[in-house]
């Protein structure tokens, strides 16, 4: 197969590991630069273009699309998506999974269990808002949020209302979230691929901090789940129409809790904590879907 990796560094560790792992296979891979794309809009003859020439057919284009650039990127996944190339996750799931308002809203309609979460925009409502959640001590988050960044413990009431007011000031929109203190800074990365969990670690946040991001100094290792949590991680991605995803789970007293679902997970930690080739699996996938008549089966 002919498969086009849409990234913006190729030596980051995920689209190398990705490159390799399709060559090896037997495929021929290109990386693209999505930013560097333009695109053709014509119903009778669609086209992308890169650094003046057309680009050819791909059987298969795998989205490693970052939140900074997510609206060019998934335009241009769209365009592939049109030319009849499979995306390892189609461009209208990535967008759902990213505006975290909307992908929460999903996943509670279907009665997925999350941390209790607020969402408001009027400044009279911050005291009631804290209120609904359980008060303090409580996280607020970034709606455009990724990697921890924008992500607010608020110990008391008073910081809660300060931090509210501050992130309102600069005409962000912001969830307020109950804070999970049994979870001590805890939580667990799931990665699905397709319809199985392939691999599970627990991230633990560094000393002084909450949030376990990898990116944000947390520590990692492998962990068995419970079918329990293998159920909810499935069913948060079969939710959001994602093919390939990490799903973060908090171990809640009243059971697992989806705290949030990735469209574009890294690799590099779950893959030296657990040991497992999931970049080899993620081909492996594509392989199985892309068949040489695939067309776009949402519409966009």
């Amino acid at each position: 197969m002919k498969i086009a990796i849409l990234s913006r560094d190729r030596a980051l560790y995920s689209c190398k590991r990705l490159r390799e792992a399709a060559m090896q296979r037997g495929h021929l891979v290109d990386v693209i630069d999505p930013l560097s794309c333009y695109m053709n809009i014509d119903p009778t003859a669609p086209s992308v273009h890169y650094k003046g020439q057309q680009l050819p057919h791909y059987h298969a284009v795998i989205p490693r699309i970052g939140s900074a650039v997510t609206f060019y990127g998934t335009a241009v996944l769209r365009q592939f998506e049109m030319l009849g190339s499979y995306p390892l996750n189609e461009s209208v799931a990535i967008t759902r999974a990213r505006d975290k308002l909307r992908s929460l809203q999903l996943l509670a309609r279907q009665g997925i269990d999350l941390p209790v979460t607020g969402f408001a925009h009027s400044p009279d409502d911050t005291n009631d808002l804290i209120n609904r959640v359980g008060g303090a001590p409580l996280v607020v988050k970034l709606v455009e949020g990724t990697q921890g960044i924008g992500v607010v413990l608020a110990e008391t009431r008073q910081a809660a209302e300060s931090v509210i007011d501050a992130f309102r000031g600069l005409n962000a929109h912001i969830l307020v979230q109950e804070y999970i203190k049994e979870a001590k800074g805890r939580d667990i990365r799931c990665l699905v691929v397709g319809n199985r969990v392939v691999a599970s670690i627990e991230r633990q946040a560094k000393a002084g901090d909450f949030r376990s991001n990898l990116h944000r100094g947390g520590t990692a290792r492998s962990i068995a789940i419970t079918e329990k949590e293998r159920e909810i991680a499935l069913r948060a991605t079969s939710t959001l129409g994602l093919d390939v995803a990490g799903v973060d789970i908090l171990r809640a007293d009243r059971g697992p809790l989806v705290m949030e679902v990735n469209a574009s997970p890294g690799l590099e930690g779950i893959e030296k904590a657990s040991g497992i080739d999931i970049a080899k699996l993620m081909i492996e996938w594509v392989e199985q879907q892309a068949q040489p008549d695939y067309r776009l089966k949402t519409g966009g």
